[in-house]
């Protein structure tokens, strides 16, 4: 592990002002449910280019232990935070698409330092979070194989290589689907797990045998399927194509990427409502300055590739895990859906408030789910 302090050179900033200026927007939509609207999106690129503050960002990032090591073949950015008290535990958070170890940022603190932010010593972890590859400031795969199965496996090196013999990890979205695969990985070091995006895909027999609550979960994922999904579609069939556009034009990034901020956000007008434009630009920023729009993208075509090859899960999940189902959130799923799938449950919440950003969204909320699912497995590092 060695230290990545990051500093972008004032000439690649001035040129993505240079090309926002230069952007050709298209005309307005025709009717609601096209994308974001013209007016949001013009008002998002002009703050980026006049107002916003890259600056700020980096030393964010420099602040949390920014570090880079080589795993199978591949340079890995990590932000590593430890914790001060003598009996935390060591806790991975994995992110996923479109997100970044960014999202976890306002998490670290009450993670690593709980007694700071109103709670107890006993609830301490040390924090790790790896850029997935191909996003960031992480190396970009030069051929194919890099699926959540095989990051599964990156991970659990790095933790080990950190020193850490048993641990935690936590995920959602894409982190779901790698947390889920490290769950599965015998002597892994993993002990406990937790999503904040159950991957849980009723069967026939669930859907027919299906309560009113869990009705209202298939339709809203049904919704989302046939009205949202279309950047999954394009990226896990044809991410070269997207990805021409995503590397050249830095209003396109922003307004691909602003649209999921958009659509699984729990907010009631706008997602600036719960984010802010800063941390919506920061997080675009991480693909944008490592170009990392297309080779981002590629992790939907890779897991489509490892499903046909029959590498999915099979049987219950075998580590305890807990669940945070977050209202925005597109895919939820039962307590007794969840029971089937996982042998160990350790928690099942339902909360008030977020949707698909949950550490972004809710990061205070998110940190206490995470620490009452771990609480009953800990014992001293």
């Amino acid at each position: 592990m060695l230290p990545y302090p990051i500093r972008v050179g004032d000439a690649d900033l001035e040129l993505l002002r240079t090309r926002l200026s230069a952007t050709r927007w298209p005309d307005e939509a025709t009717a609601d449910g096209q994308g974001p609207r013209l007016s949001r999106v013009q008002e998002l690129c002009a703050y980026w280019a006049e107002g916003y503050d890259w600056r700020r960002c980096e030393d964010d990032l420099n602040g949390l232990g920014s570090s880079r090591t080589v795993i199978d073949g591949l340079g890995i950015h990590v932000l590593h935070v430890r914790s001060a008290e003598p009996d935390a535990r060591p806790l991975l958070l994995c992110h996923g698409w479109p997100g970044s170890v960014l999202e976890f940022r306002r998490m670290i603190g009450p993670l690593t330092d709980p007694v700071a932010h109103g709670g107890s010593a006993q609830d301490a972890f040390h924090v790790v979070v790896p850029s997935m590859p191909g996003f960031g400031f992480s190396d970009k795969p030069a051929g194919p194989g890099w699926g959540p199965t095989r990051i599964a496996d990156a991970w659990i090196t790095l933790m080990r290589r950190l020193g850490y013999d048993s641990w935690f990890a936590q995920g959602g979205d894409w982190g779901a689907a790698v947390v889920d695969a490290i769950g599965r990985r015998p002597d892994s070091g993993c002990v406990g797990l937790h999503f904040n995006l159950p991957l849980v895909f009723p069967t026939q027999d669930e859907l027919d045998e299906a309560t009113p609550e869990e009705r209202a979960m298939v339709a809203r994922s049904q919704r989302y399927s046939t009205d949202q999904d279309a950047y999954a579609r394009e990226q896990s069939t044809r991410p070269q194509t997207i990805g021409y556009s995503l590397a050249d034009s830095p209003a396109g990034l922003a307004a691909w990427i602003y649209t999921l901020f958009e659509d699984v956000s729990d907010h009631h007008g706008s997602p600036e409502d719960v984010l802010g434009r800063d941390e919506i630009l920061d997080d675009v920023m991480l693909y944008w300055l490592p170009n990392a729009g297309a080779s981002a993208a590629r992790l939907y075509w890779e897991s489509r590739q490892e499903q046909a090859a029959g590498a999915g899960p099979r049987g219950p999940g075998p580590t305890p895990a807990g669940f945070s189902i977050f209202p925005g959130e597109a895919v939820q799923a039962s307590l007794r859906w969840v029971e089937r799938r996982y042998a160990t449950v350790l928690r099942y919440a339902r909360l008030d408030r977020g949707g698909h950003f949950a550490a972004l969204e809710q990061p205070l909320v998110l940190t206490e789910e995470i620490r009452a699912t771990f609480r009953e497995l800990r014992s001293p590092a």
